[in-house]
């Protein structure tokens, strides 16, 4: 059998030791598996949302919060699916290019869009509010053991792109430098401004051109900032994304995992240039990444070179226990996790008058409550990976079936579990100079085969799935030689 090999689209198409299409697939350990399309699960909000986040308040009742231009939203409990406005008085003014950003800090949730002074609410509770205190604007926030980090900030008016500020410990109120509290600030030079925060037992600080960890040493210096990475930095902010100790980002030359004292390249002679050229990078701003606990994934979200308005429309897998990537074709103005609350049978009615019309199957762990969702926002609505099945595109790598020989390929037998329809198209070339070209698709029969007829020297299998279903492993083939010429 010739099995579907790790996706590696920068790789010479002739035995390539992996596949230059894996379409609208998830990385299994063996093969591919399949996944669902997006399926709306929130009412709309005003405009296009720029964040959310699931967390639980101390009665362990589930809420969403998410954030578009003007307003924030909470969604809460299991009554209904629609948004209600949680905004201060007057609302917000979140720029093109910002986002919300949100942590959970206690009982309560604390965002920031940069453009606004950071907001407060006590989960579950009323309206959001200005965080009281003396806190600065701030485009990055996470929490660092017990207090708030925050990074590219503005204070007093000015812009500190380079500069990180951190609260008091265990208090969201007490900022500015003092030795009693442990809130101070500290300005990182000559590694360009801050592109993400992330928090933990110490921070991380992503810059343009290097990463900074801080560790906490007590008073009177309170954290201890180290270059740990001058090599590279975190170029697309939204490509952040933390899996224990580890950080995802993406650099100027592609993909890396930072573990706490340096980076290990995993996207080199991968998907770096895949990636890097199919990306519309006028749009960079609207990339976003995250963790996909449930199939080991990060996944991100980026505008290809085919969205002429910029909106994402690709998404990169990257399988962190496996090693392995692959891509899709999916509309999303970005990903993330969250959770949702436990429905009853009659609860469902809050969500849709018919069962036949709900954004999930009665059996999904979207109704069961308290359960990790991986999903993404639809413009103005938030969205779960729940809908129908994909429609899949995998190719082998480029083969000779008699090396040196002109083959007729004549058969095809696929092994994939699930598959409604399954077709088959090769692609050949004499030459190596000359462009492989694609016959028309065969289906599969009767007997659990494809019959073919492609002849030449280089070949290259490509499978379409439709209809459900779930694991794609490989081929075989059976070719006869033609000869020399």
């Amino acid at each position: 059998m010739i099995n579907f090999p790790e996706f590696l689209p920068d790789q010479p198409a002739f035995e390539n030791p992996g596949s230059t299409v894996a379409k609208n697939v998830i990385p299994a350990a063996r093969g591919y598996r399949s996944m669902k399309a997006l399926s709306d699960f929130s009412s709309a909000t005003d405009t296009r949302i720029r964040g959310f986040i699931a967390v639980k308040d101390s009665s362990e009742n589930t809420n969403v919060y998410a954030g578009d231009t003007s307003k924030l939203y909470r969604l809460a409990g299991s009554t209904t699916t629609t948004f209600a406005d949680a905004s201060k008085v007057g609302g917000y003014s979140t720029s093109t290019r910002e986002r919300w950003r949100f942590i959970e800090w206690s009982n309560k949730v604390i965002a920031t869009n940069f453009d606004d002074p950071i907001q407060i609410e006590t989960i579950g509770g009323g309206s959001f509010a200005d965080l009281s205190g003396t806190p600065p604007k701030a485009r990055y926030m996470a929490v660092v053991r017990d207090q708030i980090f925050t990074g590219y900030t503005e204070e007093s008016g000015t812009v500190y792109p380079y500069r990180v500020r951190w609260s008091g410990i265990g208090s969201e109120t007490t900022w500015g430098s003092s030795a009693t509290s442990g809130s101070d600030f500290q300005d990182l030079n000559d590694i360009g401004a801050v592109t993400g925060v992330v928090g933990g037992e110490y921070g991380i600080i992503l810059c343009e051109r290097g990463i900074m960890r801080a560790q906490f040493v007590g008073p009177p210096l309170f954290y201890q900032f180290d270059l740990v990475e001058s090599s590279r930095g975190c170029k697309y902010p939204g490509s952040v994304a933390a899996i224990g100790r580890n950080v995802f980002y993406c650099s100027d030359d592609g993909f890396y995992l930072f573990d706490g004292s340096g980076s290990k390249a995993i996207g080199a002679e991968r998907v770096n240039r895949f990636f890097l050229d199919d990306l519309n990078a006028d749009y960079g701003y609207r990339i976003s990444a995250s963790v996909d606990p449930l199939n080991q994934l990060i996944v991100v979200s980026y505008p290809s070179s085919s969205s002429v308005s910029g909106r994402p429309d690709r998404l990169l897998f990257y399988n962190y226990s496996l090693d392995r990537w692959s891509y899709a074709a999916v509309d999303t103005d970005g990903v993330g996790s969250f959770m949702t609350a436990g429905y009853t049978l009659e609860q469902l009615d809050n969500v849709s008058a018919s069962l036949d019309a709900l954004s999930a199957s009665l059996d999904s762990v979207a109704w069961k409550g308290g359960q990790f969702l991986f999903g993404g926002i639809d413009d103005t609505k938030l969205a779960i990976f729940g809908g129908a099945t994909l429609a899949a595109t995998l190719e082998t790598s480029e083969f000779q079936a008699f090396p040196g020989r002109r083959a007729m390929l004549r058969k095809i037998v696929p092994y994939t579990e699930g598959a409604t329809t399954v077709t088959a198209q090769i692609g050949t070339r004499l030459r190596q100079q000359d462009t492989a070209t694609f016959g028309s698709a065969s289906s599969l029969n009767a007997e659990g085969y494809i019959p073919v007829r492609s002849e030449g020297r280089f070949h290259t299998v490509r499978l379409n799935l439709t209809g459900d279903w779930t694991q794609a492993q490989g081929i075989d083939i059976e070719a006869s030689s033609l000869g020399l010429r």
